[in-house]
This record gives structure tokens, sequence and C-alpha cells, in this order.
């Protein structure tokens, strides 16, 4: 393995796409004989044992795994997929317990290599002063972020560990309301979709309980719809559902403003390729 360790740091809640990107690129980092290890420091409102239902239900394994108490060595290095991993740290620390607070304190002390990401800009600095890292490295899509900094880099899927989806279509349409503002959307266009449909959300107060809803997580979700709606009306970094539509030759199709600019539009066009590691070796 070539050493140090690269500790990629997740503080989203599960099912977030940044827990699987950063599952994913953990995985990929290990295949390459890089030494990495994925620390989750748990949302307060959730458990190891939601993280774990996850990532098994997606993929073939679950290993190299790490949660809330962790104490890295001097030379090791923090990797977020994107900054709102540092500013979710900055906003639940007091809910944190202390080994929790201590872990996090730990990791984002030293090296940091950061996702640039414009989620939180006014409480990014905030964060990036409270957790003090002695340095900072930028990636970036720079093709989503145009004024965005840092060498160019691309999320992309790591699709070799992905379970095989199995063909039980329960929906014609399947759409994403894992969001108030995604699920507000949907409800401005689901008459368009009245046929069959179905909307992965969460079980929280924003739903309207007479819809279909399919409450998260949700084993072979990619195997359940005919086509995805991609709806999201506000900026998306990187959307992986229209990877996997792709990837598995699955429809889809994009019922959203087409004046939008973002990983929504980019990744509409861009093909699906493999994760691509050099921008973050660079960094090391």
């Amino acid at each position: 393995m070539i050493s140090p360790m690269i500790n990629i740091l997740c503080t989203s809640k599960p099912h977030d796409g940044l827990l699987y990107y950063s599952y994913e690129y953990c995985s990929y980092l290990n295949a390459m004989n890089v030494e990495a290890q994925l620390v989750i420091v748990c949302h307060p409102d959730y458990l190891c044992d939601d993280y774990t239902a996850a990532i098994s239900t997606k993929y073939i394994h679950c290993q190299h795994i790490v949660f809330n108490d962790y104490f890295p060595m001097p030379d090791e290095t923090t990797l977020i997929m994107g900054r709102s991993m540092l500013t979710l740290a900055y906003f639940n620390f007091e809910k944190y317990d202390e080994d929790q607070k201590f872990t996090v304190k730990m990791l984002f002390s030293e090296k940091l290599i950061s996702v640039y990401s414009e989620n939180h800009p006014l409480d990014y600095p905030k964060a990036l002063e409270f957790f003090g890292p002695d340095i900072v490295h930028n990636i970036c899509d720079t093709e989503v972020y145009v004024n965005g900094v840092g060498d160019h880099f691309e999320k992309t899927i790591n699709f070799s560990i992905y379970k095989p989806i199995q063909e039980d279509i329960q929906f014609k349409y399947l759409l994403n309301g894992t969001s108030k503002e995604y699920y507000s959307r949907i409800m401005d266009i689901i008459h368009k979709y009245d046929e069959s449909y179905g909307i992965i959300t969460y079980d929280d107060e924003y739903i309207d309980p007479t819809k279909n809803n399919v409450i998260a997580p949700v084993e072979n979700v990619l195997g359940i719809f005919e086509t995805y709606v991609y709806s999201k009306n506000t900026f998306d970094p990187a959307p992986r559902i229209i990877q996997e539509c792709k990837y598995f030759n699955k429809r889809f199709t994009y019922d959203r403003d087409c004046v939008i600019i973002d990983g929504g539009s980019v990744y509409h066009t861009r093909d699906v390729k493999e994760p691509n590691v050099e921008a973050i070796l660079k960094c090391l």
C-alpha cells in the first residue's frame, strides 16, 4: 500500500450522494493500492447502522469504514468529496459526542483535500477558520463550477462495486423528492406523470401522504422504474442518477429549466467515465 493513509471524511446523512461518492472513491483508491478509509461521523439524527444499511444495499461489500472515533497520525490526509462535509461538521459540532468532536477536529486540523462546491458560501470560510487546517488543496469540476478553484476533477461513479440491478418495474416514472425543495418542485409537475409514478423521499413532514411516496432507503431502486424524471430546479453539482441511467441503459427525461447551468446540464451530455484520481494523488 502507498502511505500515508487518506481519510475520506463523511458527515452527511445516509443516502446522501456524497456518502456514496466517498465510499466509491475509498474503494477505488484501495484497488489502486493507495491506502484509504472512509471515516463516517454520524449525523446527529442517524446511527451507524443507517449508514451500513445504505452502503450494503447498494454495493457488493461494506469495508474500510471507521465510525465516529479515529485518531489520525500526523502525516495522514483528509479528503472531503464536497465542501459541505466541512460545514455540516461545523453546524452540528455542538450536537456531537466527545469522540466525534475529537475526530473531526483532528481530521480537519492538518492537510485537507477539498472538492470544490458552492454549498454554504458564507459558512464555509467560518468552518475553515473554526477547524484551522494547516493546508487546503482544492480540486474542482471546472465544467460545473466555471469560477471554481483547484485542479480539474470530475466526480464519477465507481460502478465496479455496484450490485447488479434486478428488473422489478413498479412505476412508469420515478422522481427524486429527498429534500423539501425537490419535493415542492415535483408537486408542480406531478400532473404530467399521473399515469404511474413513484417519488423517492424521506418520511418527513414536508411530504404529501396522498402521493405515491417511496420511502428511502430503497433496495434495487434502479430496477423499479421505466423512466427517471430529472426535475431538480436547484443547483445540482453531480447528479448520480443521470450517470446511473446512462450506465444501466435506463430511460430518463430532463424536466427542468434548461437555462440552469450546473452538474445536471453538464452530466446530461457527459459520457460515463471510470473514476480518475490523478488530481487527488497530485495533492499528496
